[in-house]
């Protein structure tokens, strides 16, 4: 306890620092991922086989393709095809990437449970396809997903831990404990604190969406 404490002493600044851009890389994968995910999930329903394939592929590749590898080839394989995206950025899209195709994953799983019947019903009135998507799947799909979404989000915020494999101009957790674990006297303590805030971030993000979840669970 006592060289965490004289660690956080000495680099406590540093440690928020990191943090906060750990939060940021995150929030700035989600946000677009999450979006990208649910008009990949809608875009899939509709009756045009050429586009979903496409989509469907996007799907394959980026749930199944490494993040460590994704990034690589963001960073060192699309200059040569005079694509350069700043270090930042690249972490931020290969998230994002991923994340969607987790998120249009899950949407696809909710979107099995809303009984066929609804959208049978919903079709008789006359409601066009897009509107049923709209305001009938989409609604409850995304209800039904808010626990598995949430277990999404805690992957994401771990897996900023990419911005450790480039370099960018500041860092987050699993830079600055690399950094820092070049001095084998404060090495574990370093490890130890970063630990606890990601655990301190994924206990807080499990508990928002369970709240979450218990304000917008369908009962069947």
């Amino acid at each position: 306890m006592g060289d965490i404490a004289k660690l956080l002493a000495e680099q406590g600044p540093a440690f928020w620092q990191a943090l906060l851009l750990t939060w940021k890389l995150t929030a700035l994968a989600f946000v677009p991922g999450f979006a990208l995910g649910v008009a990949i999930a809608a875009l899939r329903l509709l009756p045009l086989a050429p586009l979903r394939a496409f989509l469907t592929f996007h799907v394959e590749v980026f749930r199944n393709i490494p993040s460590v590898a994704l990034l690589i080839f963001i960073v060192f394989a699309l200059p040569d095809l005079e694509v350069v995206i700043d270090y930042e950025h690249s972490v931020v899209l290969t998230l994002a990437l991923v994340c969607s195709a987790f998120t249009a994953d899950y949407l696809r799983t909710g979107i099995n449970t809303i009984p066929s019947g609804q959208i049978e019903a919903a079709l008789s009135l006359g409601l066009r396809p897009v509107r049923v998507i709209s305001s009938i799947v989409l609604p409850q799909a995304l209800r039904s997903v808010v626990q598995p979404m949430t277990s999404l989000l805690i992957a994401l915020m771990l897996s900023t831990s990419l911005a450790s494999q480039v370099p960018m101009p500041g860092r987050e957790l699993t830079a600055l404990v690399s950094k820092l674990g070049n001095d084998s006297a404060i090495g574990m303590a370093a490890f130890a604190v970063a630990a606890a805030m990601y655990v301190a971030t994924g206990l807080l993000i499990g508990w928002a969406g369970a709240l979450l979840e218990r304000k917008v669970r369908i009962l069947r």
